[in-house]
């Protein structure tokens, strides 16, 4: 039987690795705050900019539901560039249907994305943002198709799409 004050200290350990998590993540964003990226935007610029949606993803580092996204299934011609600042990031030709229910590319853009190591929620994953304004886009993983063997999960919220 769990006594009370295990109970206690259990929600307390717990509350306190949220916190954590909560800080890395924002430690992180005031990293991209300090000049790292071309696009540097004040919090309440941003919340005027995007939709609450939109800043949850690319500025919170949070991820949209799978399978809710219009773009998951959208195979026109064109170019999917970042709801943060306009940037084309993916072509139409490199997307291809994952089944995981986020947009999927085999490739980025030459010089649209960078990289980061994402070690939360006690993973390793390959974290991929906006080049030029340090936008949250998605995750990289080994598990593509040929010819590079990538999968660029992305969250479709992060993204904007323009026609060919």
């Amino acid at each position: 039987m769990i006594s009370r004050r295990s109970m206690i200290l259990g929600a307390s350990a717990a509350a306190a690795g949220l916190g954590l998590f909560g800080l890395s993540q924002r430690f992180a964003m005031a990293q991209h705050a300090e000049g790292e990226f071309e696009i540097v935007l004040s919090e309440a610029e941003w919340r005027e900019r995007l939709t609450p949606e939109q800043f949850y993803v690319l500025r919170e580092h949070g991820t949209e539901r799978a399978f809710t996204s219009p773009l998951d299934k959208h195979y026109e011609a064109g170019l999917y560039h970042c709801a943060g600042c306009d940037l084309p990031l993916y072509a139409s030709e490199a997307k291809y249907d994952s089944g995981t229910g986020w947009p999927s590319f085999w490739e980025s853009l030459p010089d649209a994305i960078g990289t980061s190591t994402d070690t939360s929620f006690g993973m390793v994953r390959t974290e991929c943002h906006c080049r030029r304004c340090g936008g949250h886009l998605g995750h990289i993983f080994d598990d593509g198709p040929e010819p590079t063997g990538k999968r660029h999960c992305i969250n479709g919220v992060a993204l904007t799409f323009v026609a060919a």
